[in-house]
């Protein structure tokens, strides 16, 4: 495990709250982010699944780890979700554009979706 830290994907945050052993070790890194658009995915599934409650308590708790999303950051990663949407991956907007703050901020980007597996500077756990 890096030193350094990492980047909360909308799907290890749920992984982790749905009570997945192989994300607990990862929340007790010494930084830990994310943006708001992983925080919109992550309220919008618990709103979804769980009701209003879920989401709002995860909403707070989480929202600690928020980081600015920059201009850079949102054009360089809609330029992964193009070449990633041509290969056949149809990632979402927030998960493109986090695993490019995850770069620019000089984190592991933790996630178990597929789209990412065989990408650089991840860290997939399932």
């Amino acid at each position: 495990m890096t030193e350094k830290g990492f980047y909360l994907d909308t799907y290890a945050i749920l992984a982790y709250l749905k009570g997945n052993k192989a994300y607990a070790k990862y929340f007790s890194a010494r930084t830990l982010k994310t943006s708001v658009l992983n925080l919109m995915e992550l309220y919008f599934v618990l709103l979804r699944d769980q009701g209003e409650k879920a989401a709002e308590d995860a909403f707070l708790a989480f929202g600690s780890y928020r980081t600015e999303l920059t201009d850079p950051d949102v054009k360089e990663g809609m330029k992964l979700r193009l070449r990633l949407k041509a290969g056949g991956s149809n990632i979402s907007y927030a998960d493109a554009t986090g695993y490019q703050i995850s770069k620019s901020l000089g984190l592991r980007y933790l996630t178990g979706d597929e789209a990412f597996r065989s990408l650089p500077n991840v860290e997939f756990v399932r």
